[in-house]
Parts: structure tokens; sequence; C-alpha cells
């Protein structure tokens, strides 16, 4: 639904980014059963072209730098299907708005850019197509927590603004604090859904993704438990 943020949780190698990766096209031969909607549309084993001109922006978990292109370039990048001109300018003053120190970096290589700028331009890159709805692989991996603030900040601006998001995410305390709704993925399928309150609140979340300790396990029993008990 337009206006919506959905997080998806799990620990590594549960399938989120291969999720991500099915919608948009990016996996061959994917998915093997069932079926693809998403913004009210069939996009079931679609090309990526034609997803992403359905209105959907997908930013990767490594953040897809073109390192020798310039910031601007990038940026200009993200809106290379429209041809309004002055609506891409307008868009791109509204990029610095979110992001600052995009504006003073314009001629900068992106590949130079540290990790936090290059995430910053990755969102603003995607962005700057319109989308409907933005996919965002792990936006916090590896930043400070200053800058995971500052992008989910960020985050949560354009969500309040109107656009669907479908957020993937470890650092779950920051994705449930932005979400509407919550699914829990663990070997490829889905464990457990509800409202962000409602995940917030359940025993398992809080242990295993919250770091909230309810019991007295070894923390290398973690993984072992967490499967015994939702499979």
């Amino acid at each position: 639904m337009p206006g919506t943020c959905v997080a998806v949780l799990g620990s590594n190698g549960a399938g989120k980014s291969t999720m991500l990766k099915t919608i948009m096209g990016l996996v061959e031969d994917e998915p093997r059963k069932g079926t693809v909607w998403a913004l009210g549309k069939d996009v079931t084993r679609a090309d990526t072209e034609r997803i992403s001109q359905a209105g959907i922006a997908y930013v990767v978990e490594d953040r897809g730098m073109f390192p020798d292109l310039t910031v601007a370039e990038s940026l200009r990048l993200g809106a290379f299907h429209r041809n309004d001109r002055a609506a891409i300018n307008s868009d791109l003053e509204r990029m610095f708005t979110y992001f600052p120190r995009l504006a003073e970096r314009l001629k900068q290589d992106s590949g130079t850019l540290s990790g936090g700028e290059q995430q910053m331009l990755a969102i603003a890159r995607a962005l700057m197509s319109r989308p409907k709805l933005l996919m965002l692989d792990e936006p916090s991996l590896g930043l400070a927590p200053m800058l995971v603030e500052e992008i989910f900040r960020v985050i949560r601006a354009i969500n309040r603004e109107g656009m669907g998001i479908l957020l993937v995410e470890q650092n779950a305390n920051q994705a449930l604090a932005i979400a509407d709704y919550g699914y829990v993925l663990e070997g490829g399928r889905f464990v457990l859904e509800g409202t962000a309150a409602e995940l917030r609140g359940n025993e398992n979340v809080q242990e295993f993704y919250l770091g909230v300790r309810t019991g007295g396990d070894e923390p290398r029993l973690h993984v072992r438990r967490r499967r015994r008990r939702w499979n």
C-alpha cells in the first residue's frame, strides 16, 4: 500500500536478499512456485527494466556504485528513463535537502566517497526514478551509528511523504522503529509476521533480534534454538 513501510528481518542466509532480487527479476528461473505481485501488477519473471518502469526501485546491499562516475552523473543516471528536465532538476534539489553532503561532493567520483556517503548516493539515485516502491537491502550495513540514524531519518521522511518502503534489515531496532508491519524470514520462509508493535513485543524477536535475553542459553545456542522453535 502507498505510504506503508514493511520490514523483513532475518539472520544471514535467511533469504532476504534473494527475495528482493527475485522481486526485481534478477534471479534466473525464480520464483519456481507462486507469483510475484507488485503495485497491483503480476511481475512474475518479468525483466528488470519492466519492473523498474512499473515504479519499483532497488538499493542493493553493496550500494552498486559506478566508481568512475561523479556524484552528479550518478544522480542523473537514476533518472535515465525520464525526459522532464525541469522536474529532474527539482528532484536533484530535493535530494540535497535529504542528503546535504551530496551537494558538497557533486564533482567527486562516487568511488572515493565514504561508505555512508555511498549509501546516501545509492538511495538518492534510486529516488531520482520517482518510484512508488523503494526496496532497500541492509541500508545500515557497515555504517557508524550516527550515519545509521541519518539514513533512517531520510527513509522515515520519504515514507511519510507517501512512498512505499520494503526494508530488509538486520538492525531490528531501527527497522521496527519506522515500520508499520514486519516479517521474520528464516530458511527461505516467513516464520512470523505482525505489526511492528506486535513484533517488538514478541519474545522470540526480543531475544534473537532486539538483544533482550529471555533465557539462560549461551550465545552459541541461539541459532539452533531459534530454528528449533520456529521450524
